[in-house]
């Protein structure tokens, strides 16, 4: 549950204020806990079934054809684009652990960074399933929760800066305006994970008088327990400290003590490499099955070679075409992670449990839904903002 866009909360507060940002992180750790006890509970609500993947349910809810493409489209851009972003937060942060343990060192570019980073996934990308990537997830897991705390334990010893500015960066009222519509993206983008709940709920053995939900929410109750240790510190320390001043990753703000913020960003590569691999799997999942059912290909290694290699390539040049950390959160939080993790799996339980009509359910799930709806508006926009102002002086693959 916890995803690199931790890194960017500081950032994102600095962009929305005091207020505005608490209510922000506070809101979207309720509203996001809430959706996924619902897609929890609806894993198993019709006897003897199961719905191991998104679309699946999408389809009970909706229908066969009409769920499928409510679903797999949107699915699809999260997954692709948070892999995307995971590529460029690899490649960034392998560059500033090479800048901080050598800053005599000849600079390279971020580019050959993020290549070194896909490599890596390269082979992992192989691996077969969800249970076969468990010791790098949990490799994955105590490196987030590691770097976290160095974030905000470095931060708090760094102690306040004296100039520090807690106004907003931009200094026109469009420009604080598109900013905060970014920064509520890079919020949305921070609590992902709805995408892939089902397909890991269903590795989980399940009988009549011991359902998968029982262990699955303890599992979910526990990730967000852990997700309020990392979120918050870092996000309100983060911004305490540095103001507006903050890098739109906390940890290349931090420069000392080296050793200390070496190793962190050290954690954050090991914890991004298990996190794509997370969000890979079921992409490979898809393509092959289509590969297989509709286009007749014969169900081989060489297939789920050439699929897998192609993927992490697609991923890895989109990543060095657009390698703006901040812009990508914010544009894919709203554009992409929006509809899957704040209001779809509300719309599918007014759809299948049909909860009285102003019944305190119903009123819940409609509130979802209107904030997950304004965030898929207006994130996307302050993010594209965000890249177009990045791009001027950015020369594509130099």
């Amino acid at each position: 549950m916890v995803g690199a866009g931790v890194l960017s909360l500081p950032y994102a507060m600095a962009e929305l204020g005091w207020g505005p940002g608490v209510a922000a992180l506070l809101l979207s750790w309720i509203i996001t806990l809430y959706t996924l006890w619902q897609m929890v509970e609806m894993h198993e609500m019709v006897p003897g079934k199961r719905f191991d993947r998104y679309h699946e349910l999408g389809q009970h809810a909706f229908g066969e054809k009409l769920g499928l493409w409510i679903v797999v489209p949107q699915q699809l851009i999260v997954e692709v684009g948070v892999c995307i972003v995971y590529m460029v937060t690899g490649g960034k942060t392998l560059k500033k652990f090479h800048d901080t343990v050598c800053p005599s060192c000849t600079p390279i570019k971020t580019t050959y960074f993020i290549i070194i980073f896909a490599s890596v996934n390269f082979v992992l990308s192989h691996l077969p399933n969800f249970n076969s990537i468990s010791i790098v997830s949990l490799a994955a897991a105590v490196m987030s929760l590691s770097y976290s705390i160095i974030a905000w334990a470095a931060s708090l010893k760094k102690g306040v800066l004296p100039e520090v500015d807690y106004s907003y960066k931009a200094s026109t009222s469009t420009g604080v305006m598109f900013n905060f519509f970014s920064a509520l993206g890079d919020v949305a983008f921070a609590y992902a994970g709805h995408n892939v709940v089902l397909e890991i709920q269903a590795t989980i053995p399940s009988t009549p008088e011991n359902p998968s939900k029982k262990a699955m929410w303890r599992g979910v109750v526990v990730a967000y327990v852990v997700v309020a240790i990392c979120y918050f510190p870092v996000a309100l320390i983060g911004y305490w400290i540095f103001g507006n001043a903050v890098d739109d990753n906390i940890l290349i703000t931090l420069n000392k003590p080296e050793w200390l913020i070496a190793t962190a960003n050290m954690f954050v590569v090991v914890h991004v490499i298990g996190s794509y691999q997370v969000y890979a799997m079921p992409v490979f999942d898809m393509m092959e099955t289509f590969l297989v059912k509709k286009m007749h290909f014969k169900p081989c290694f060489q297939l789920r070679f050439i699929t897998r290699t192609v993927y992490v390539a697609f991923t890895m040049v989109m990543a060095i075409a657009v390698p703006f950390f901040g812009s990508l959160l914010g544009f894919f939080g709203g554009f992409a992670l929006a509809p899957t993790t704040y209001f779809l799996p509300c719309i599918m339980w007014l759809a299948i449990c049909k909860p009285k009509k102003f019944s305190l359910s119903w009123f819940t799930n409609w509130a979802c839904i209107v904030i997950g709806i304004m965030l898929v508006i207006i994130g996307p926009i302050g993010g594209l903002r965000q890249m177009i102002i990045q791009s001027k002086n950015y020369r594509f693959f130099a």
